[in-house]
């Protein structure tokens, strides 16, 4: 059986939290939009609370790596691209194990 929460499921919530927020910044600047921003804004931070706590119990799973878990819970409640770009290296880094270890010896 899988664990849950599986990596390629944060990955694919940490895009719509990154998604959602940049939502929220255009609503925000854009004049007039106060209750969109205000539902991007609720919507953000349950996402935001959400993918701490999960990204939390997936380092303890051994799912992610705890810098990612770090990243997702300390920075994306300012700025979730941070969490999504974390992803992404995760991923490449998955893709190409071999690469990884080359440059952590240099």
């Amino acid at each position: 059986m899988r664990s849950f929460p599986s990596f390629a499921f944060l990955r694919t919530v940490s895009f719509v939290h990154s998604a959602v927020y940049l939502a929220l910044l255009v609503f925000w600047l854009v004049p007039g939009l106060a209750v969109e921003t205000t539902i991007c804004g609720w919507a953000h931070g349950i996402l935001w609370i959400f993918m701490s706590f999960a990204c939390i119990a997936a380092a303890r799973r051994g799912t992610i790596p705890f810098w990612l878990a770090v990243v997702v819970a300390v920075i994306g409640g300012v700025g979730p691209f941070a969490g999504t770009i974390g992803f992404v290296v995760e991923q490449r880094r998955r893709a190409h194990p071999a690469a990884g270890v080359n440059r952590a010896r240099r």
